[in-house]
C-alpha cells in the first residue's frame, strides 16, 4: 500500500511541469526538505517529494562500482544477454576474507561446472562463439558499443531466420558488422572488414546482400561525408581542412557530381583537394592507403571535382 502511494506521488509530481500560481516552469526540487518549489513566486507546490536517488554517496568511479547494488546492464553482445551470474576467480568470501586452502579445490570445481552449464546446447554454443568473434572484429575495427549492439541484434535475427546453415560463422558476423555500421552511419569499407577476418571481401558482400533482403534491413547508401572525419584523423589533418573537405563535398552534391560514384573515392578526392588548398599537402598515395582506393580513382575524381566546381588548386 505504501509502495502504491509512493508511485502515485511520483506520478503526480512528474505531471507538474509548471507552477499552478504563476505558470513558471522554473521549479526547484529541494531534496533536504522534500519540497517542490517555484523559483519565480516561491510557492511550495508539493511537500512530500521523494528523493529517487541512492542513499549513499560516491566520490570516484571505484566507490560508485563497489557501493552500487545492481549488476551490469543487459547486452546483446553476450549469448545470455549478461543476465547470468559468475563465480569470481578471487579466492575470497562475501566478507572479503581469504578462503581456506582445503576448500579451494571444491570452489574450482564449482567454477568449472558453472561455466559449462552457461552454454547448455549447440545453439547457445554457436551464439557464444559468434559473439566472441564479433567482439574481436569490432575491437580491431575500433567500433563503438552501440554499433556492436546493433550487429549482435542483426546476427541474432539471422540465426532465427536459419540463415547460418551452409555459411561460415565468421562470414555472417562480418556481414552483420558491415550492416550495423551502415545503419548507424559509422561506415566501414568491405576492405577494412575483410582485413580482420579470414573471409574474402566478395563473400562478405554477398552475405550482407542476402541478410539485407531477408531481414528487411532499411539501409541507405553510405555518403562521402561519413568518411571524412575518420580519413582526416588518420592523415592527421587540421579541423579547417576537414571543414573545407565537407564544403567541397556539399558543392559536389549540389551539382550532382557524387551520384553513381563510390563514396570513399569521392571523399578521398575531396580530402586531397582540401589538403592542397590549406597547404597541408598529402600525397595521393597516402590518401589512397587510408581510403582503401587506388591512386587512379583519386586522380580521376580530383580532376572531375576541380574542373566542374572551378576550384583553384595548385599541385
Amino acid at each position: 500500500m505504501i509502495e502504491m502511494d509512493e508511485k502515485q506521488t511520483k506520478r503526480k509530481i512528474d505531471e507538474i511541469v509548471k507552477c499552478p500560481e504563476c505558470g513558471s516552469t522554473q521549479l526547484i526540487r529541494d531534496y533536504e526538505r522534500g519540497e517542490l518549489i517555484c523559483n519565480n513566486c516561491g510557492i511550495v507546490i508539493d511537500e512530500s517529494y521523494f528523493d529517487q536517488g541512492p542513499e549513499w554517496r560516491a566520490f570516484d568511479s571505484e566507490q560508485n562500482d563497489s557501493r552500487s547494488r545492481v549488476g551490469s546492464p543487459m547486452t546483446f553482445t553476450i549469448h545470455d544477454k549478461g543476465l547470468s551470474t559468475d563465480i569470481s576467480w578471487k579466492n575470497k568470501d562475501s566478507y572479503g576474507k581469504s578462503i581456506p586452502t582445503r576448500n579451494r579445490a571444491q570452489l574450482y570445481r564449482l567454477r568449472k561446472w558453472q561455466k559449462r552449464i552457461k552454454v547448455s546446447n549447440a545453439a547457445e554454443r554457436n551464439l557464444s562463439q559468434a559473439l566472441q568473434e564479433l567482439e574481436r572484429m569490432a575491437s580491431n575495427l575500433s567500433i563503438p558499443n552501440d554499433v556492436r549492439e546493433s550487429a549482435a541484434v542483426i546476427y541474432r535475427k539471422a540465426v532465427k531466420q536459419n540463415m547460418i546453415r551452409g555459411r561460415s560463422i565468421e562470414g555472417v558476423v562480418a556481414g552483420s558488422i558491415y550492416a550495423a555500421c551502415r545503419i548507424t552511419n559509422v561506415p566501414r569499407t568491405l576492405d577494412e572488414i575483410a582485413s580482420v577476418t579470414r573471409v574474402k571481401k566478395k563473400e562478405i558482400g554477398r552475405t550482407y546482400r542476402i541478410m539485407s533482403r531477408y531481414l528487411k534491413l532499411n539501409i541507405l547508401p553510405s555518403k562521402p561525408e561519413d568518411y571524412v572525419n575518420r580519413f582526416c584523423s588518420k592523415l592527421k589533418l587540421s579541423p579547417d581542412t576537414r571543414k573545407k573537405a565537407n564544403e567541397i563535398l556539399k558543392m559536389a552534391k549540389d551539382n550532382e557530381l557524387t551520384s553513381g560514384k563510390g563514396p570513399t573515392g569521392v571523399a578521398a578526392a575531396a580530402i586531397y583537394i582540401a589538403s592542397l588548398m590549406n597547404n597541408e599537402r598529402r600525397t595521393q598515395r597516402s590518401v589512397s592507403e587510408v581510403a582503401g582506393v587506388t591512386e587512379v580513382t583519386i586522380r580521376n575524381r580530383y580532376k572531375e571535382l576541380a574542373e566542374k566546381l572551378s576550384l583553384d588548386v595548385e599541385e
